[in-house]
């Protein structure tokens, strides 16, 4: 995301740990030898294809990783974080973005899924991690990000999600996760990836509106006269176009499994629904510490934090973007133009390019008997 990278013998020492995290039955654990857990598994898959190449993405056993999914699986349709561990949004939300990215997500795992976490939309609008309990912004993010890539963002009640997130950016500009709770520095993700998600369903809030989609957005490119920074400084050209020159490759037999790259592909025919300047206040004037990033003035930073508002930041700087293939104006971006992120696919949070250099590499073949 800061468009630096790891060392050859750094990286090496990542991909053979992870292995070494692997569990023979599938999964990954959040150490050697521990057991397999939902959550140490998105992260680990997450960090194998943040690495990227050959070596790194080979050394994911997606048919045992397929078979412990489906372990996890439960009979309410949700999923379990682990054997004998509790049911909840977060758990459906990172076994189906692994399958989803690794190209293992099929009907077995899907099934239900959708049930489960509609039973989890609130009267307020936004999901909580279980039937019954508040909304929040984690589960919001996690239900929200599961029920497209299976195709079934149409059964929430989308409206009912934007009037919850639109009132979560507090006085001091960051996001609170929850009603009458304080900002925190990682919902600048959690919720931030909300509205970056659904910029991309106009159409079908529009129908749940039951209004027209004639809708057109207000086109903000580089050839805009307005094209300097926060600072007056001119922009350079941003991180290079990842999605250009890529071959959509069609898998045979696996449904569902080029929804995350479709919709990535797809316009942006919304605007942002919260002050992605703002927020980027909030991160660098209130959450950013020395060489990290933290929840609020008077915490410490921490790795979990660094991560997710960096994330968010990510999203606030391409908040006004046409597409995927478009770099911000300067205007987007609070302070020098060098700020400027790599662009994340808001599904997965992963880099894009890396995001679509997986695509392409788990699109040559279909493990599944």
């Amino acid at each position: 995301m800061l468009r630096d990278c790891l060392d050859d013998k750094l990286e090496s020492n990542v991909i053979d740990f992870l292995q070494s995290c692997q569990d023979p039955n599938g999964g990954y654990g959040g150490g050697p030898g521990q057991m397999p857990h939902l959550a140490t598994t998105y992260a680990a898959v997450n960090t194998i294809i943040t690495i990227g190449g050959e070596r790194s993405l080979t050394s994911i056993n997606r048919k045992k990783l397929h078979s412990f999914l489906l372990r996890m699986k439960d009979a309410s349709g949700g999923y379990r974080m682990h054997d004998g561990g509790e049911v909840d949004v977060r758990a459906c939300y990172t076994a189906i973005s692994v399958a989803s990215i690794l190209n293992i997500l099929d009907d077995s795992l899907i099934q239900n899924v959708g049930d489960y976490i509609l039973s989890c939309q609130t009267y307020e609008g936004g999901i909580s991690g279980e039937p019954g309990s508040e909304a929040h912004g984690g589960y919001t993010f996690c239900g929200l990000a599961a029920m497209v890539l299976i195709n079934e963002a149409d059964r929430l009640d989308l409206p009912g999600i934007i009037n919850w997130l639109v009132f979560r950016q507090g006085i001091e500009c960051g996001f609170q996760g929850r009603t009458n709770k304080l900002v925190d520095g990682c919902y600048s993700f959690w919720q931030g990836g909300v509205g970056a998600i659904i910029q991309r369903l106009h159409s079908t809030i529009n129908k749940q509106l039951g209004l027209p989609d004639t809708f057109r957005y207000d086109d903000r490119t580089v050839e805009e006269n307005d094209s300097s920074n926060s600072n007056g400084e001119q922009s350079s050209e941003g991180p290079s176009s990842p999605t250009q020159d890529l071959c959509h490759h069609e898998d045979e037999g696996i449904p569902n499994a080029n929804q995350g790259y479709d919709f990535i592909q797809g316009p942006v025919s919304m605007k942002p629904l919260f002050n992605n300047i703002a927020l980027q206040q909030y991160i660098l004037l209130c959450s950013q510490e020395e060489a990290g990033f933290r929840d609020k003035p008077g915490k410490r930073r921490d790795h979990y934090h660094t991560c997710y508002v960096l994330s968010g930041l990510s999203i606030c700087h391409y908040a006004n973007t046409k597409d995927a293939d478009s770099p911000p104006l300067g205007r987007d971006i609070v302070g020098p133009y060098n700020n400027l992120l790599e662009p994340i696919h808001p599904l997965y949070n992963i880099v894009l390019d890396k995001c679509l250099e997986a695509h392409q590499f788990f699109a040559r073949s279909v493990i599944l008997d």
